[in-house]
């Protein structure tokens, strides 16, 4: 056994053990090869420690990138402290992305970090291109060994590499794709750039029914999402065109509003079919929030509560819900908003409209444990994960739970989870009555079964639209909501999350044939952050 296979053996278990965790493991793991001692009859020299010395850094940098440069992968691996994955993606570079012509040029150390620039040639099938990136390593110092290492991760050969991606060069895993909205107009990552990874979703499960050819190209193929991340295209293929249910109109719009705001997502849809119109995210993680956030939505889900209260028998829109200062359920106390002043001949209007937690929490003693649950799931068709919008989503969440959180859930927190999706769909069954299940591509593209639900009566659904009217002409969404005319209903929504100096904010609302949902993660009350998103979407009209 050479010196130091051992130590890369328990890298190796050590990885399956933690997974990603296991690339700050340095202390643990060694180098395969060159990290012994001087061979002599003296005893080993002694083992280095502290952080490496700078003259350490570039020369264990230097070493990395000559190995590296010639295509040399074991030896470029053994200057890592995580030789046996380091060696894998190093020989990938050179034997699966086909890149050659490497030249690496460092830039000034920063402490133990050392940024540089990449340039290689890729070539496939008599096909070349030049390619291009910048990236930074950090030498750290292997404890067995004292010796300085290049501290292993997949991103040191590509920013954009993550634990069990690797980079392939060959004919596309699917064709390209036209995506156009629903008047035909071209939809691209760099006119709407949210769309970015919802377009590579839809290429990834279309592509290859949509009428297309697959082209040459250079890419990422992750190890835990769907899809390919293009990286060079050497040799175009033909796009097969993809009809969405967007309006370029509404998404040009949403992308615009959550720059705003970071962290902010958007979606609106079309009440009378489900279609959804626009979808956009405004995040540094690049996630799509808008469709598979999962957080609590705050007093926006005082529309599903309203309406289980209605269809309960418990009280009306103007039956009562008085609004106390306080309320105490099962030893954990509830307040309003700082500033709101109690009301206790308040109506189920009054208090809706005011967002007045205390009047819903009142009544979590005369509703059952699962009754906001079976009125989520039967008649707004959330929590059944049975949505098929054409890309993943998530469905929404309201558990049947016992004690304090049957009076949080009440008032969207406890453990209710939402996305805005979710809400905006929450808000068009409430607007029109039926539960229509989103999508974002036809139904006829793959023939898949739309989720059910049975809806709501047609008295649920005047008194619930009467009572967002309300909030959203003269209730906490009025300012956001003036100006815009037609037939308009509106909820705002805070959800204070654990950890956070600002509450998550939380909007939803509906004009005409339009309702949108947003949410930004520690933007405030509804109307600060969420509230300015959604009235610009539904200025647009659809």
């Amino acid at each position: 056994m050479r010196k130091g296979a051992r130590a890369a053996v328990i890298g190796s278990v050590f990885a399956v053990m933690v997974g990603g965790a296991g690339y700050g493991a340095y202390n643990v793991v060694t180098s395969v090869s060159g990290d012994g001692g001087n061979g002599g009859t003296a005893g080993p020299a002694p083992v280095k420690t502290g952080p490496p010395s700078g003259a350490e850094v570039k020369e264990a940098s230097r070493a990395f990138f000559a190995a590296w440069e010639k295509g040399d992968a074991a030896k470029a691996a053994a200057y890592t402290n995580y030789a046996s994955n380091a060696e894998g993606l190093l020989a990938g570079y050179r034997d699966d992305a086909h890149l050659t012509d490497v030249r690496i040029t460092p830039s000034a150390p920063s402490g133990a970090t050392v940024p540089f620039s990449v340039k290689a040639t890729v070539s496939y099938d008599g096909k070349s291109k030049p390619f291009a990136y910048d990236s930074e390593l950090t030498v750290v110092r292997g404890e067995t060994t004292g010796k300085a290492l290049v501290d292993w991760k997949p991103s040191v050969v590509h920013p954009e590499l993550k634990d069990g991606d690797t980079l392939v060069t060959g004919e596309s895993a699917s064709p390209a794709i036209e995506a156009v909205d629903r008047n035909n107009v071209v939809l691209t990552k760099e006119k709407y750039p949210s769309l970015g990874p919802i377009l590579d979703a839809l290429r990834d499960k279309y592509g290859a029914s949509a009428g297309g050819s697959p082209g040459i190209e250079l890419a990422i193929r992750h190890a835990t999402e769907g899809g390919d991340t293009t990286l060079v295209t050497l040799a175009e293929g033909r796009a097969g065109k993809v009809r969405t249910t967007l309006s370029a109109n509404a998404q040009a719009a949403a992308e615009k509003a959550v720059t705003r705001f970071a962290e902010s997502s958007v979606v609106a849809v079309k009440p009378s079919t489900g279609e959804v119109l626009a979808v956009a995210n405004h995040r540094a993680d690049g996630f799509n929030a808008a469709f598979l956030g999962k957080l609590a939505p705050g007093s926006t889900m005082k529309i599903i509560s309203a309406a289980t209260l209605i269809d309960n028998g418990i009280t009306t829109a103007d039956g009562p819900a008085p609004c106390p200062p306080t309320a105490t359920w099962q030893s954990e106390t509830f307040h309003n908003l700082t500033g709101m002043k109690p009301q206790e001949n308040a109506t189920l209007s009054d208090s809706f409209a005011r967002s007045c937690n205390t009047a819903f929490v009142k009544y979590a003693d005369e509703v059952k444990v699962d009754s906001l649950t079976n009125e989520a799931e039967q008649r707004f068709g959330l929590g059944q994960n049975n949505w098929k919008t054409g890309i993943e989503s998530f469905d929404g969440s309201v558990p049947a739970s016992g004690g304090p959180n049957t009076a949080a859930n009440m008032i969207g927190q406890g453990q209710v989870q939402m996305s805005p999706l979710n809400m905006a769909s929450v808000t068009a069954t409430a607007m029109t009555g039926a539960f229509r299940q989103p999508f974002i591509v036809p139904r006829s593209l793959d023939d898949r079964e739309l989720a059910t639900a049975k809806g709501l009566s047609s008295g649920t659904v005047a008194q619930l639209r009467a009572m967002m009217n309300r909030t959203a002409v003269s209730g906490t969404a009025a300012q956001v909501m003036a100006g815009l005319g037609g037939s308009v209903g509106a909820k705002t929504g805070s959800a204070e999350v654990d950890g956070q100096a600002k509450s998550n904010s939380w909007f939803t609302g509906y004009r005409n044939d339009m309702a949108a949902a947003a949410m930004t993660q520690e933007g405030g009350h509804g109307g600060e952050a969420a509230g300015p998103i959604v009235a610009a979407v539904l200025r647009t009209g659809g």
